[in-house]
């Protein structure tokens, strides 16, 4: 599998990142086959969180398995110095490890909630001190929603945070001129800064309607030619982009893993992403 350089972080990061929400809700034997699965393709950068359901307890004994070879990032959604710094302790316990290569602040998707973030006792200073501590090695940020690029670049202003995890795939850059626009702007500010940049939805297709078939909470492209056309659109298009996170659906990772292994070039891949008729935003 290609592998990136992860910005300043120096990682030399496998092009897609197992996205560990797939966890979220399954036996220890998934978890166990997936994580294996993922590892034998040779992704070597695992991503979680706190808020992932049963995902770090899942992971717990893989991770102790393989501390050594894998880049661990994880994530928490809390907003006070002090809930953050309890749930690292937590996810800390539930992965089987004394150290995170990278922490990130979770979820922040409109500058309100980056606000909370940076306010006195916010959660900044538990990542800050968890970085000074030793207990991590990195932080970031992470969020979602077509405003997450002009609050990263944001956020980036206001601390100088190693690594970002924002959305993109095809039709959001290609279909929104201000999300287009500010991604190119957050783009260029991370190239200049050296930051760490990956990625997620790359295999988004619309919101779901009616019930959901799959883990995501989003109907994802489930078809082999979709996903290869969407994977190689983003790697193509973005080579600042170190790593993809695979789906939120254990299901679907073999077939990112053999998306990534034959990509198509990038005409190719746009033409076959332009031809989907129901492909939109998922972002409601």
């Amino acid at each position: 599998m290609e592998k990136r350089r992860l910005g300043r972080i120096g990682h030399q990061t496998s092009v897609l990142v197992y996205g560990a929400a797939a966890l979220g809700d399954v036996s220890q034997q998934t978890a166990d086959a997936s994580l294996a699965q993922a590892l034998d393709a040779g992704i070597n950068h695992l991503d979680t969180a706190a808020s992932y359901g049963q995902a770090e307890l899942r992971m717990g004994p893989t991770v102790e398995r393989v501390r050594d070879q894998v880049f661990l990032a994880t994530k928490s959604t809390q907003r006070s110095a002090d809930d953050a710094w309890r749930e690292l302790e937590r996810s800390l316990e539930l992965l089987h490890t004394d150290h995170i290569d990278l922490w990130q602040i979770h979820a922040v998707c409109d500058l309100p909630e980056l606000d909370k973030v940076f306010a006195p006792g916010g959660a900044i200073e538990a990542f800050v001190r968890a970085k000074e501590e030793g207990i991590v090695s990195w932080i970031g940020i992470t969020g979602h929603t077509e405003e997450a690029p002009v609050v990263h670049a944001e956020a980036l202003r206001r601390h100088d945070f190693d690594s970002v995890l924002t959305p993109m795939n095809y039709h959001l850059y290609t279909a929104d001129d201000d999300f287009h626009a500010h991604f190119d702007a957050l783009y260029e500010l991370i190239q200049d800064r050296d930051v760490a940049l990956r990625t997620i939805k790359a295999i988004a297709r619309k919101p779901w309607i009616g019930d959901r078939q799959l883990a995501t909470w989003y109907e994802p492209f489930t078809d082999a030619e979709d996903i290869r056309a969407a994977l190689s659109w983003v790697l193509a298009t973005f080579p600042g982009i170190a790593g993809l996170a695979t789906a939120g659906e254990t299901t679907l990772l073999g077939k990112a893993i053999d998306a990534e292994a034959d990509r198509m070039d990038l005409d190719e891949a746009a033409d076959h992403l332009a031809r989907i008729h129901d492909y939109s935003s998922i972002f409601v």
